[in-house]
């Protein structure tokens, strides 16, 4: 080798050493985004079980975590009846935002005529959510409320029903 070609030969090599001294492979960050879907778990929907209202009433707050609580005459009572927050589901790409808007009160009809009001409240994980599952599992949100209880004329005893909204938003 002459030494116009072993230059050559040395150029070549040090291009080729710069050029995988910038090597950077392409890769996918994250999966594209898709619209989510929300589906409330017929298994567990909010309730607040037996309680009595008492004098002048008060109401019965269910935590997120399940947990129970009363304020004013209202008092808890265990007869049978589950009390529990409710439980959503997101289908949604791991690492998708969601937010959470809740609805105005909501009003329960009594079987006897009665009315209480009801403010969904609280979630587990706290707005905004990343959700975390991979498709097909879901990504669980639990979701407590606070009920209005009035005293016995304004809510006589029964079994009170209703639905209220929550908004799921995806950012």
């Amino acid at each position: 080798m002459n030494s116009i070609n072993l230059i050559r030969f040395y150029r070549q090599i040090a291009v080729l050493i710069v050029m995988f001294m910038f090597y950077h492979e392409a890769s996918c960050q994250e999966m594209p985004p898709r619209p989510i879907s929300v589906y409330i778990n017929p298994a567990q929907g909010l309730s607040f079980g037996a309680f009595i209202h008492g004098a002048s009433g008060g109401s019965v707050i269910i935590y997120p975590s399940g947990s129970r609580s009363t304020t004013g005459s209202v008092v808890p009572m265990n007869m049978g009846y589950s009390y529990s927050a409710a439980i959503f589901e997101i289908d949604a790409n791991p690492g998708t935002l969601v937010s959470l808007a809740y609805g105005s009160f909501s009003t329960l009809t009594g079987s006897n005529g009665g009315t209480m009001t009801l403010q969904a409240e609280g979630s587990y994980p706290q707005s905004p959510i990343v959700t975390n599952a991979v498709p097909p599992a879901r990504t669980l949100v639990y979701i407590g409320g606070i009920l209005t209880v009035g005293n016995a004329l304004a809510n006589p005893p029964g079994s009170y029903s209703g639905s209220f909204t929550v908004n799921f938003i995806q950012e």
